[in-house]
């Protein structure tokens, strides 16, 4: 017996539950962790994800959300509701394709070189307009993964804030898939440690606004350990079967 696919309605009541869930659990997350749930930034990943589900959630009150491919987030951008709604690229960035979303996103958070941030730079300062980065650190030193090993970080932080048209605003980590919650703690606590000494020295063009970290299967326990921004895919839209 082939599976029935999901009317249109069902689709979105299924979207619009699954918003109310996640919020509700990031407002709770937040005060177990001594803050309030406007503290806690949800970043939706819309990664496969078609625009008018997207938009419909945006109406729901989602502010921001964040795609993982240059490619798809060309195709999609034109229909984007970017009148309500926050863009930011998420995931790994070839230098070559730089030019092809700045000025299209307010941030970029997988930031791991030097090289990449120097070329977000030029191509900023060619098209007039900053762009917001955040630091991506390879927290679990994973070799098929991208980031910034942890002991490389404060100089490629110093680097980056020279840098014109840019401006260093946090971190951001996809840490190991672990066996239990308390290692995979371990890495959020990490993170946190790394993010509040930068955040305790002072320096130019630098601003530790944003710690990104956490997703659909963990967000509950980044901001336990200190995240004020989760990226959360599949438990808002589902296990991407809409396209």
């Amino acid at each position: 017996m082939t599976e029935r696919s999901l009317t249109e309605t069902e689709i979105l009541d299924s979207v619009r539950r699954n918003y109310e869930e996640v919020t509700e659990n990031i407002a709770r997350a937040a005060e177990a962790s001594g803050r309030k749930k406007e503290d806690v930034t949800l970043l939706a990943a819309t990664k496969t994800v078609e625009p008018r589900i997207i938009n419909y959630a945006i109406s729901l009150g989602l502010g921001h959300i964040g795609e993982n491919r240059v490619q798809e987030l060309l195709s999609k951008y034109d229909e984007y509701d970017l009148e309500h709604c926050d863009l930011q690229f998420i995931g790994h960035l070839q230098t070559n394709k730089v030019r092809q979303i700045v000025g299209r996103v307010s941030m970029i958070q997988s930031v791991d070189s030097l090289k990449l941030a120097k070329e977000i730079s030029r191509v900023s300062k060619l098209g007039a307009v900053n762009t917001d980065i955040l630091l991506e650190v390879n927290i679990g030193r994973e070799e098929n993964k991208s980031g910034v090993m942890e002991e490389e970080l404060e100089e490629l932080l110093c680097s980056a804030a020279q840098l014109e048209n840019i401006r260093v605003r946090g971190l951001m980590a996809v840490p190991p898939i672990c066996g239990t919650k308390a290692e995979l703690g371990k890495y959020f606590d990490k993170m946190y440690k790394l993010f509040i000494d930068i955040s305790c020295k002072t320096l130019d063009n630098v601003s530790m606004d944003f710690l990104s970290m956490g997703m659909s299967d963990d967000y509950k326990e980044a901001i336990l350990s200190g995240a004020n921004m989760v990226r959360v895919g599949s438990k808002l839209f589902g296990a991407r079967i809409y396209r």
